[in-house]
């Protein structure tokens, strides 16, 4: 799939939803070729974007030096997170939960509609850009001016702002719908600084 498609935050996601098997690294061996010191800079980054009662039991997964998707921290709690896409404008870690896994693999695929049973959740405390608020998939071009979002999370379940009343129109502050008006629509909620 073309990069230049997809929402920047959901980037490492993407890689990760496309590899079936995490790869398994020795214990003794750096994790895919990575030094120690690549390592904990990615595990640091990734934990950041939850808070420390998920972070602290969530699996990590990272693009490794040939690309493809490594477990780097094994989880308990069915949260993952993923570090910055170093190819994004800005910082942009992301941790997810169980359901919100499904709706990103459904979105990823062009479904019809999310398969999530129940609300998802996903945090990116270190903020986050997108390639646009309106179209799930829009694709980037010379006039492409990003989304930048501040620490936030996300509900990933279909909200419609003409019946809760939530904008549509992105904010710094409070709460706001992207992708208003089709299936993959979802709150995001910034933090208060």
């Amino acid at each position: 799939m073309d990069r230049s498609r997809r929402p920047l935050a959901f980037a490492l996601l993407t890689l990760a939803l496309a590899i079936p098997a995490r790869a398994q690294e020795h214990p003794a061996a750096p994790a895919g070729g990575l030094t120690a010191v690549k390592k904990q800079k990615l595990l640091h980054e990734a934990l950041a974007a939850a808070p420390g009662h998920i972070a602290k039991d969530a699996a990590v997964m990272a693009a490794g030096p040939d690309g493809k998707m490594m477990e780097l921290k094994a989880g308990t709690n069915g949260w993952t997170c993923f570090p910055d896409d170093p190819n994004t404008p800005g910082k942009d870690p992301m941790c997810i939960d169980q359901e919100g896994m499904k709706w990103a693999q459904a979105w990823m695929s062009h479904a019809a509609k999310p398969t999530n049973t129940a609300p998802g959740l996903a945090y990116m405390l270190s903020g986050g850009s997108d390639i646009s608020a309106n179209d799930p998939w829009a694709k980037v071009d010379k006039n492409t001016k990003f989304v930048t979002s501040p620490p936030h999370y996300m509900v990933l379940w279909p909200y419609d702002s003409k019946t809760t009343g939530f904008s549509d129109k992105p904010k710094k502050t409070g709460t706001w719908i992207m992708w208003a008006g089709t299936p993959y629509a979802h709150l995001m909620v910034n933090q208060v600084p």
